[in-house]
């Protein structure tokens, strides 16, 4: 499976609730937290945009920033929507 990355910081409800849904997710997607606060260059890109998910690097890139998650979707909802953004 592929590892996902979720762009967030300390106190955002928001960033809580998705990693919450993500955790929950069966079976589990590999998932790495990357607090915001820790980086300037991090804080500068995404300032109050979190929470910010991403697809861990392959190739030559990085990783892949995928689009905004409703905060809505959940379960099979929320592994559907990932499968459509070409998660596996």
């Amino acid at each position: 499976m592929q590892e996902l990355l979720l762009f967030t910081r300390q106190g955002c409800c928001l960033c809580e609730g998705l990693e919450e849904k993500l955790r929950a997710l069966d079976p589990p997607q590999p998932l790495n937290l990357i607090d915001v606060d820790t980086d300037p260059a991090l804080q500068g890109r995404y300032g109050l945009a979190v929470p910010v998910l991403a697809l861990a690097a392959s190739g030559d890139a990085p990783f892949r920033e995928l689009p905004r998650v409703s905060p809505r979707l959940a379960g099979a909802q929320l592994r559907a929507w990932l499968i459509k953004q070409g998660v596996r």
